[in-house]
Order: structure tokens, then sequence, then C-alpha cells
């Protein structure tokens, strides 16, 4: 399975298992990862998600050779990055969070890595863009430079770097996301749950009012992306391991 779940009291745990992928999104994950999310709104006994990879990855964002497999009705791309949530959904970080498994942490509420985990959107070293929300959740979680510096230069941010611009909430030593988002849990799961459920409603009405536009314009800059020549030939470099050639076309 590509993506497992465990239900401890009213928090659920989702784990993305592809390890040999470094958990890149494929059809199989994108799938899990949309009815783990349902199950998690739709049942009231369920409060609080928290969503974590494998001891290496996060996630490594989509699998360029297999493809990540349609967008979900309730979800969006990876059944993720375009749902609303009732319910609080937490990002443990451990090793990379790549292109859209950062994408997928930006789409959490809350963010607690390890100082191993590396956040980056390496996308433009491949010849595409960001195209989960990344061009317009990157400068609410971070300053609008760092935000940029990401998108444009495509190299990692640290942990300890994340942590102190205000992108992750809680640094734990390595392999100690998962217990520590568990509990940051458990302090969710201690309150009331409309108080919680109507908090977390109002915030992302708020911070969501925008985001039609940063969805529409995304649109517009991958489908100019995805008819040039350095698409192709980003895509097929990466599928070969060698490096590209760019012809600005």
């Amino acid at each position: 399975m590509a993506v497992t779940s465990q239900r401890l009291g009213r928090i659920l745990l989702v784990r993305m298992e592809r390890p040999a992928k470094r958990n890149a999104v494929d059809a199989g994950m994108t799938s899990g990862l949309d009815a783990a999310l349902n199950e998690l709104d739709d049942d009231p006994e369920l409060l609080v998600g928290v969503l974590a990879g494998t001891p290496e990855a996060f996630s490594a964002g989509t699998d360029l050779a297999a493809g990540p497999g349609d967008p979900t009705a309730r979800g969006g791309n990876y059944g993720v990055v375009r749902r609303r949530r009732s319910r609080p959904l937490i990002a443990a970080a451990e090793g990379l969070a790549y292109g859209g498994g950062f994408e997928i942490v930006l789409a959490c509420d809350l963010v607690v890595a390890s100082r191993a985990a590396r956040f980056a959107l390496p996308e433009v070293a491949r010849g595409v863009i960001a195209n989960c929300g990344a061009l317009f959740r990157t400068h609410r979680a971070l300053p609008l430079n760092v935000a940029k510096q990401m998108l444009l230069t495509g190299q990692p941010l640290s942990a300890e770097r994340a942590y102190e611009l205000g992108l992750v909430n809680e640094l734990t030593e390595p392999g100690g996301a998962e217990t520590a988002a568990l509990r940051l849990a458990g302090q969710i799961v201690a309150n009331a749950p409309v108080a919680v459920s109507e908090s977390l409603r109002a915030l992302e009405a708020t911070a969501a009012e925008p985001d039609e536009r940063g969805w529409r314009v995304t649109e517009e800059a991958a489908a100019k992306v995805k008819s040039s020549n350095d698409y192709r030939e980003g895509v097929d470099a990466f599928l070969a391991k060698r490096p590209p050639s760019w012809t600005g076309t």
C-alpha cells in the first residue's frame, strides 16, 4: 500500500510509504491520500490528522515516470492540495519535501519537521513549474524574497531556516517529527471540537480568498510552460539522468 492510515484515538495518522521512490506521488498514492483525508473529514470521531512520510523522505513530489494520477473530486492534485478540510492537518516532515511534496506541506495547517528535513521547489531545473499551490502559498508561509529564491533557483531550504522564518511550527531531532506532530495533535484534540473546526473554517475562509486567482494564474503559467521545448527537454533529461540542454523556446 502506498498510503497507510492508523487511528490513534481521535487522531488519524496517515503515512506515505513508497520509500524506494522517496514517496513520489503516483496514481495509487493520490487515491490513497484522497481516501484517507475523506475519512478524516467524514468521520465525526476523528478530529485531527497527521500526515507523515518515511524516515528518509516526506515526499519527492510527482513521480515523473508514472505520473500522479488524476486530481480527485474533493482533494484536487494528489488528493490534497485543493481540499477544503474541516479538520486540522499537521505535516510531519523527515528528510526531503521537494516539489509537490513541499506543496503538500504548504497545504497543511501546521508543520513539524526534524532537523534533517529539507524543503525545495526544483521544478525550474526540470523545465516545469510548481503547479500545486506553491506559486501563491510559498510567499504566505515565507517572506516574499525567500519564496522567490526557492521558486527561481530550485535550491533547498533547511529545516532550521524554515523554522526561523516561521514555516515550521516545531523543530525536532531526526526521527522525532512524527512523535512531536502527534503530541501537537493531542493538544488540539483536548479542545472543544466545534470551536476548533469553526476556528479553522474562519481562518481558511479569509486566507483562501485570493486562491481562485492563484489557481487561475498558475494554470495559465503551466499551459505556457507545457507548450515549450524546454518542458519536453527537462522531463527527458531527468528521466535519462543527463544535464538538460535548454533552448529558451
